[in-house]
């Protein structure tokens, strides 16, 4: 059977399943049906730990559907994605799934399933290892491979969600952050595994003789200091003449510390956060601190978002909901809030300048609306605008008595 036939089987294989007659992609989430499991997610903490707070930061940030700047309360695509993707997990987890199969392999799979009327009836991720972009040859368009145990699957674009990092003019796939840190992290594993054979080795010492001895005198001196050192302490008689030393270590203040920054450092490039996160922002002021939350959002995760709201917008809405004013947005203003002070001149400026409701900053801040009122646009009484004629402004001079007296 040529490759076309195939794939060709396939599809209709597929386009079955949709029909309820035995395809379940639900049965693929966390099964490792390719025999093995290859994950590749790195043992070295620095890694571990950029990856965990990526992962956890994009899978907890709010997500909702909206149609012109409100949410829009019911849709199936969007119970589909931010409740129940499939029967196995949450949306929550869903993202954290694929955000960390991004940053470890470079690309984030997973398969859409749709019901007879081709609405997404579920989203289950799949492990990128076995998955392979390609373009076919007789409709132009992208189509993804995946190699199963039992067979090879092949899916059209718009049924595959697919989140990367970049991937160039001739490539479909994402470049792994870990492939491009291989040599940093093959040094820093070396430096760890000498430094860890280092330590387990027993001290060392150096004994000077100032005079030569004979092999009698030699043999008693270090039979003395062996039972010294076999015991952890106690007592040596040190003979005159003998002098003992111990042989000093200075790699691990130097060679360990500075393999460990420099491993940091090119860590914090590779993934394009702020080198302070992977230091715990040590040494850093409140001030300082807030410019480092705002480089990341603004550097890192900002684009990171845009990726996968229009993977969503795009796959999981059909074009009659694009223009009818549907879209996903996740709500990276939680993120820029700042400390008490900071939002409470925020909203302050906001409410008196018109720019914001009551009940839309209640909301902010998790408060049930008031209604009424609070649900009005309001503006300051000590402002106008700039064309309003000075005799309809308030506390002007009417007949030459001040009107507020």
């Amino acid at each position: 059977m040529k490759w076309y036939q195939r794939f060709t089987a396939s599809v209709k294989g597929a386009v079955t399943g949709w029909k309820g007659k035995g395809f379940d992609f639900s049965s693929w989430a966390g099964r490792t049906f390719w025999g093995i499991d290859n994950s590749k997610l790195a043992t070295n903490e620095t890694i571990f730990s950029v990856i965990s707070r990526l992962a956890n930061t994009m899978s907890a940030l709010p997500l909702k559907l909206h149609r012109n700047y409100g949410v829009e309360p019911s849709h199936p695509a969007a119970d589909v994605l931010i409740n129940n993707p499939n029967p196995n997990m949450s949306g929550f987890e869903l993202i954290n799934k694929l955000e960390v199969a991004r940053n470890e392999t470079g690309n984030g799979y997973a398969v859409i399933g749709r019901d007879i009327r081709m609405q997404p009836e579920s989203i289950t991720p799949i492990d990128s290892t076995y998955v392979t972009p390609f373009i076919n040859t007789d409709d132009s368009n992208l189509w993804y491979e995946i190699r199963g145990s039992d067979g090879t699957y092949y899916f059209h674009n718009m049924n595959m969600l697919h989140v990367k990092h970049i991937t160039g003019p001739s490539r479909w796939k994402g470049i792994s952050p870990l492939d491009v840190l291989k040599n940093t992290l093959e040094y820093d594993k070396a430096v760890q595994e000498f430094s860890l054979s280092e330590m387990q080795k027993k001290d060392s010492f150096v004994l000077t003789y100032s005079a030569q001895v004979n092999d009698d005198m030699r043999k008693k001196i270090v039979d003395d200091f062996r039972r010294f050192y076999k015991a952890n302490g106690g007592i040596l008689f040190q003979e005159p003449g003998v002098t003992i030393k111990e042989i000093d270590r200075k790699y691990f203040a130097s060679d360990t510390l500075a393999s460990e920054r420099i491993t940091r450092s090119r860590v914090a490039n590779v993934f394009n956060v702020p080198g302070a996160f992977l230091n715990d922002n040590e040494g850093q002021s409140y001030a300082s601190s807030e410019q480092t939350n705002l480089q990341y959002v603004q550097m890192k995760l900002t684009p990171d978002v845009r990726q996968y709201e229009h993977e969503f917008n795009r796959k999981l809405l059909t074009q009659k909901d694009r223009l009818d004013g549907l879209y996903f947005k996740f709500n990276l203003g939680g993120l820029l809030r700042g400390d008490t002070a900071a939002r409470t001149a925020f909203y302050q400026m906001m409410l008196r300048s018109g720019g914001m409701k009551p009940d839309e900053v209640r909301g902010l801040e998790d408060l049930p609306p008031e209604g009424g009122l609070a649900d009005q646009l309001w503006i300051s009484g000590d402002l106008y605008p700039l064309e309003m004629d000075v005799s309809l402004r308030r506390g002007v001079k009417k007949n030459g008595q001040d009107e507020t007296e």
